[in-house]
């Protein structure tokens, strides 16, 4: 429908009606101004100019719009979509998305009386804020200025909507002070106790100028205060907001504080917007002031029924403490010396020797005859317990690793994002520990896999796996004839989770004080002893995140493969170390019966599968890390240059550690009756000398947190690099 269509069936209305409000012609013009692609913004902006054309054009349409909007607004209630549009509400996390899921299926009831409910008829398509947004804000203000909206005088009209407004205002400074009072910020920020809270203050500050503000639209000779008050407050609140946040990452966050500070901060963001608008000089800057506004209600009210959008707003925090954490304990998987990572490859072949017996115990239950749920039940068992035993004896499994160093390399990129050099040495010292604890993870799971089917052989007489079972486990392993490589997806997914599990305990643990909450408990106390409760605690409070996702990631595996058999899906789980102690079991079954390809086939399969379980799972991993974050990196084909051109300088380096810096060559000792006293000089100090540690980037949340809230300094740097190799890190290995 044309705009001269719309102006005039509008034109027409009105003379039959002067209070005519209906919203359909509201909604004819928008869909005239809406482009057929909506993302077509270049449409978009040609369709505002053109009405804005017609309307200079043509008077009487002008008047005739200028009214219909005037009844359309002002015969509403305007203050709900000030107040609501846009902030968070004021129930919890599934509430909320338990009521978007139903108002998506059952919408609610529509209200007419309120611009908030009409508004969303209105732009009733869930895409219409990408137009919306597109067209600039140059272009929208020629639309307000040619329907010749600008009250210079205060009518009735005007100061109906001003009065709307600074009910808007009342009620988010009310509900900034109820926020601000909350027990959950309090717990996080208790010197607001201490102190005369900004909170409080504000709404006084806001009553006041309500109602000088009321009394200067009815007689403009009275004094009228500025906002400026209100923004120094305003500015007191946002500090203090910032010093939760800060405390938050060293403490722990949980969603509700999350969505505490969310909804907070949006309530101050509006109150600013409306006291701005409030305090305009002139129709120019008014017309200014609201145009993002009214880009802002339109993107809220298309999402207001969308979960993703409530997941990405209300989890913010919390993933970005999830992810923080896990790079945390990433730093424990990045070898910089030969003594480190000799020391992962010890730990990698731990966990190598535990996981061949590991896969001896679920080659047993699958021997039994159960249904699919004791199986899961047995397999989920097998493998949790077997990860946690690994993670309590300070071993690593190699496919853990991605996870937690996605988080650390996406830490670097936010933190340094020009130090391009820097950042490919990190990732040269990821790939280099990655690899070595791959190989010792098969470097030993596959000869005491091996073993162990020879002394069961032995023992027994017959071979642990049948060659029925043998040929069943290899063709497993086939890329090409079988669904190795997707279900090694599948692996690469679980691990992913297995990560956020692990930072979501260890933020659960520092939020809920859980150390401190069981050293309360008086039975634990008497069965334990002080000592012994406190050692048992502090171990906890380190490790319950390691353990917890060693836990659920057992049980992942354990239950996926009974899950898709009850399901009749073809879902399954393909883990790089157990393949390999499985192809040792069918050799053994096979009694070495196959052929040399057949082997080599079998061992790049194994290796394929591996690949397959860390790119999954490390580039979820480095995804959802960036995002937290809201970190873009544009500068991948420059950086995957430069790790090309690392590789060709230093090959070795991706391979092995540098080796250890020789000391400086003793120089020729003059002769003792000359120089006696220089035998007891000391020394430079150049022999101790160790290389740069990128393990030692900065920590969100950690030293910067406690300078921000104590206003300590931070201690100097002495160059002593002993710290990655204490108990405390090693227990941290997973």
């Amino acid at each position: 429908m044309s705009f001269d269509i719309i102006l005039t069936e509008i034109e027409q209305a009105l003379q039959q009606d002067m209070q005519c409000k209906e919203l359909g012609h509201a909604r004819a013009l928008i869909a005239a101004l809406r482009p057929e692609r909506i993302t077509d913004v270049q449409r978009a902006t040609d369709n505002v100019r053109a009405l804005c054309f017609v309307l200079r054009q043509h008077r009487s349409w002008r008047l005739a719009l200028r009214q219909y909007l005037i009844n359309l607004i002002g015969k509403r209630k305007l203050v709900h979509l000030l107040t609501d549009t846009g902030i968070t509400l004021n129930n919890g996390f599934w509430g909320a998305a338990a009521t978007r899921i139903v108002n998506r299926m059952l919408p609610p009831l529509i209200n007419d009386d309120y611009v908030k409910d009409i508004f969303g008829q209105i732009f009733h398509h869930p895409k219409d804020y990408l137009w919306v947004n597109g067209v600039a804000n140059s272009v929208w203000h020629d639309l307000i200025l040619s329907t010749g909206l600008r009250a210079r005088t205060p009518r009735a009209t005007h100061a109906a909507l001003t009065n709307e407004v600074l009910n808007a205002v009342q009620v988010l400074s009310y509900r900034i002070t109820t926020i601000g009072l909350e027990a959950e910020l309090v717990r996080n920020y208790p010197a607001i106790e201490k102190f005369e809270s900004p909170f409080l203050r504000q709404n006084d500050e806001i009553n006041d100028y309500v109602l000088a503000y009321r009394g200067w639209l009815l007689d403009r000779s009275q004094r009228r205060e500025d906002c400026r008050q209100m923004e120094v407050l305003l500015t007191q609140c946002e500090d203090i907001v910032q010093r939760i946040r800060k405390t938050a990452a060293v403490t722990g966050v949980s969603i509700s504080l999350t969505r505490l500070l969310l909804r907070l901060t949006q309530s101050m963001d509006r109150l600013r917007t409306l006291l701005a608008i409030l305090d305009s000089q002139d129709a120019t800057q008014t017309i200014d002031i609201s145009i993002p506004l009214f880009k802002e209600l339109v993107c809220a009210d298309n999402k207001q029924h969308s979960l993703r959008e409530l997941m990405q707003s209300n989890t913010e925090l919390l993933s970005l403490q999830v992810t923080e954490r896990a790079g945390k304990s990433g730093e424990h998987y990045v070898t910089n010396t030969r003594a480190e990572w000799l020391g992962m490859l010890h730990s990698a072949l731990g966990a190598g020797f535990i996981v061949g017996f590991m896969a001896l115990i679920k080659i047993l239950f699958g021997a039994m005859s159960m249904a699919p749920f004791g199986y899961a039940l047995l397999y989920s068992l097998n493998y949790s317990s077997g990860f946690m035993l690994v993670h309590v004896l300070h071993y690593t499994i190699a496919t853990k690793q991605p996870a937690m160093t996605a988080a650390l390399i996406a830490r670097a990129i936010d933190e340094g994002k020009q130090k391009l050099d820097e950042l490919v040495e990190l990732i040269v010292k990821v790939f280099r520990s990655q690899l070595i604890a791959i190989v010792g993870n098969i470097g030993l799971a596959m000869p005491t896999a091996y073993i162990i089917a020879w002394l069961w052989y032995g023992v027994s007489g017959n071979h642990l796996v049948s060659p029925e079972k043998a040929q069943h486990l290899l063709h497993d392993l086939d890329p090409l004839h079988s669904l190795a490589l997707p279900h090694a997806a599948i692996a690469g997914v679980c691990l992913f989770l297995s990560g956020l599990i692990s930072g979501y305990y260890d933020n659960k643990a520092s939020y809920a004080h859980i150390p401190a909450r069981l050293r309360q408990l008086g039975w634990l106390r008497a069965v334990l002893g002080e000592a012994r409760l406190q050692r048992v605690t502090e171990y906890i409070g380190n490790n319950l995140g390691a353990l917890a996702g060693n836990f659920f990631f057992g049980i992942m595996l354990g239950s996926i493969g009974q899950f898709g058999q009850f399901f009749g899906l073809p879902v399954d789980i393909r883990h790089i170390t157990f393949s390999s102690a499985n192809f040792a079991f069918a050799l053994v079954g096979l009694e070495h019966q196959m052929d040399w390809h057949l082997i080599l086939y079998t061992l790049l399969s194994i290796l394929l599968i591996g690949l397959v379980n860390l790119g999954v799972s490390f580039s979820l991993a480095l995804l959802v890390a960036l995002r937290s974050r809201r970190v873009s990196f544009g500068k991948g084909s420059h950086l995957l240059g430069l790790l090309w051109r690392r590789f060709r300088t230093g090959a070795r380096d991706f391979f092995l550690p540098e080796k250890a810096p020789q000391p400086a060559a003793e120089t020729k000792q003059p002769a003792a009756d000359d120089c006696d006293g220089l035998a007891s000089t000391p020394a430079t100090g150049d022999e101790h000398r160790t290389e740069p540690n990128f393990n030692d980037l900065p920590e969100a949340g950690t030293q910067a947190a406690d300078q921000a809230i104590t206003g300590d300094e931070a201690p100097a740097n002495n160059g002593d690099s002993s710290e990655s190799t204490t108990p405390a890190r090693q227990q941290s290995l997973l």
